[in-house]
């Protein structure tokens, strides 16, 4: 039996919508990440981008667990000798919520040209609008990977 491979043009992409208020930040991202991977459709293929557009709302609201928020660093470097920056994820919570969640499933999806081309179907936005309502996005069930209060 011969392996099946989709054509381009047999991809169909949907928009889904994420409200990550009160999730925790990994659960939320390895979500995304499966959806921008295409893993939640019978015609995924790992050396193809068969994934959907992913819209993540209310990501100042996001929940970083185990003291996280201050042991964990996030680093960027200029390129310049001397160029290294950092900041604790607790910072950049408070400052760029959006890069944090980016920066979260980035590491979740495969590196080189296909994951870039991957990330760039994620929009991420602090508050709860987004500019994408032509798209009719549908919301994306996250019940199973909301850790319970407790």
């Amino acid at each position: 039996m011969r392996t099946f491979s989709p054509k381009t043009a047999e991809i169909e992409r949907a928009w889904h919508v994420v409200d990550a208020r009160g999730l925790v930040l990994g659960r939320v991202a390895s979500e995304v990440a499966r959806v921008l991977r295409g893993k939640h459709k019978p015609i995924f293929a790992p050396h193809l981008d068969t994934g959907d557009f992913v819209i993540v709302v209310n990501a100042a609201d996001v929940v970083i667990t185990a003291n996280k928020a201050d042991k964990k660093i996030a680093y960027r470097h200029s390129g310049y000798p001397g160029g290294l920056k950092q900041r604790t994820y607790g910072e950049l919570l408070a400052a760029k919520p959006e890069e944090l969640v980016r920066r979260a499933v980035k590491g979740m999806l495969p590196k080189g040209p296909l994951g870039r081309q991957m990330l760039r179907k994620l929009k991420v936005y602090a508050g709860p609008t987004h500019p994408h309502d032509a798209q009719k996005p549908t919301p994306l069930d996250l019940a199973p990977v909301a850790r319970p209060a407790s």
